[in-house]
């Protein structure tokens, strides 16, 4: 196949600028855009594949809309769609409210799906192409004291991704959704992304020593973000550890990914086990639906 054309959102720092990196060296071409140009302008000119464009995921349907095609008239197609741009909020659900959870859902939901639903008709004429959606491990812990707002933006990303992929596939479109657990980029900053507004004494300790807690995190986990992200390029092009497999919808990055997910699946079965008499009495008893 001819080199593939990326357009990859939020490419700053971190997952983004990794991936660009890695994109590159495989010999495809890259369209590689943020909210502002001033944080990539260092990376003009350093590769005859690659393009800047100026993309802010929440400026709205109609304006993406015509980012996206400019980002199309490049190189005359997009192949693969890259949704990483994303903010990390934390902190405690009461004292955030809804108006929190907006702030964080305009980027990681809202944004993604403006930029998804803004590419779709160009891979559906092209008759094919690639969705990789950035989503979390997090989707899959949220009994974690101050993830409410990151978190379940997340579990609604996976929820969107899964669904997604079912009604793409007949147009021969894949969709990778990708879960990282803790890797070492800067999107999360404790000290900037922790909720302090609207402080309730009655959380007082919990939100001190919750704070603490990811201020200790921060700049320590495991994940290296550049093997992350040539794993993800792996699975695009069906190269390296992703040669002669399948392709798997999911990927799930680090070690933490892996014990957490192994864990709800535990989690979720004892439960079903447990309560499995209750769990399937509760439907008419004199109709046959077809659930054995």
């Amino acid at each position: 196949m001819a080199s593939r054309v990326w357009l990859i959102t939020g490419t700053t720092s971190g997952f983004g600028r990794n991936l660009v990196s890695s994109v590159l060296a495989r010999g495809d071409r890259v369209i590689a855009t943020s909210r502002n140009l001033d944080p990539i302008e260092d990376l003009e000119g350093t590769s005859d594949n690659l393009r800047l464009l100026q993309l802010d995921v929440t400026a709205g349907e109609e304006i993406i809309k015509c980012r996206v095609a400019d980002a199309r008239a490049i190189w005359g197609r997009i192949d693969v769609v890259v949704n990483n741009a994303g903010s990390c909020y934390l902190g405690l659900l009461e004292e955030g409210g809804s108006a929190l959870l907006r702030k964080q859902y305009e980027v990681n939901v809202f944004g993604l799906l403006d930029v998804t639903s803004a590419c779709l008709p160009y891979l559906r004429a092209q008759n094919g192409g690639t969705i990789v959606v950035v989503g979390s491990r997090s989707a899959w812990t949220a009994e974690t004291i101050g993830l409410g707002p990151y978190g379940s933006s997340k579990a609604a990303v996976h929820a969107l991704a899964e669904t997604l992929s079912v009604e793409v596939a007949q147009f021969n479109i894949r969709v990778l959704l990708v879960e990282p657990s803790a890797f070492r980029t800067r999107m999360v900053r404790t000290a900037d992304n922790y909720n302090t507004q609207n402080p309730i004494a009655a959380y007082d300790d919990t939100r001190r020593e919750n704070l603490s807690s990811y201020s200790a995190r921060d700049g320590a986990q495991m994940g290296d973000p550049a093997k992350a992200m040539e794993a993800v390029v792996d699975v695009v092009r069906g190269e390296g550890a992703a040669k002669g497999k399948p392709w798997p919808r999911y990927l799930l990055l680090g070690k933490d990914a892996d014990r957490d997910v192994r864990a709800k699946c535990k989690i979720m079965t004892e439960h079903l086990d447990e309560w499995r008499e209750v769990v399937t009495g509760v439907d008419f008893e004199d109709e046959d639906f077809g659930v054995h």
